[in-house]
């Protein structure tokens, strides 16, 4: 983690933007929903830099530092895990895997979480698309 730390007038700006779950002094924790933006961006070909820039984030404050270690540890989760890689588990487990099957419940809910991130995606995909070509749409 980067030795940056952030000013209360920081954190106050980071806390506004809709990407952000949590924001300290110390660090930053974006939404489930900005981390697939970024895959998805990403793997289109769009800089790290770039897309934190267009989802409403001074990357002057951030640090690239921070912004390149957040990309490749959200690009090496995807590649391991998928978008389930992507999914902020603090606090949901100890930490050790399932040693168990998991039941059909179980397996429903996984499944209907990453359907409604897909939509979260797609929907905030077309937004974007709208706002590059200058649309604005409320």
């Amino acid at each position: 983690m980067s030795k940056k730390t952030f000013t209360t007038r920081e954190v106050e700006q980071f806390a506004t933007n809709p990407y952000v779950k949590s924001v300290s002094t110390k660090g930053i924790t974006y939404t489930d929903e900005f981390k697939q933006l970024f895959i998805t961006l990403n793997q289109q070909g769009r800089l790290p830099r770039e897309i934190f820039e267009t989802c409403g984030f001074d990357v002057q404050i951030i640090g690239m530092t921070r912004v390149k270690a957040a990309a490749d540890r959200w690009r090496a989760s995807y590649n391991e895990q998928g978008a389930l890689g992507l999914q902020d588990t603090r606090g949901k487990h100890s930490g050790e895997s399932l040693k168990r099957e998991l039941t059909l419940a179980e397996k429903n809910a996984k499944l209907e979480a990453q359907i409604h991130l897909l939509q979260a995606e797609n929907e905030l995909l077309k937004k974007i698309r709208l706002a590059e070509r200058g649309w604005n749409h409320e």
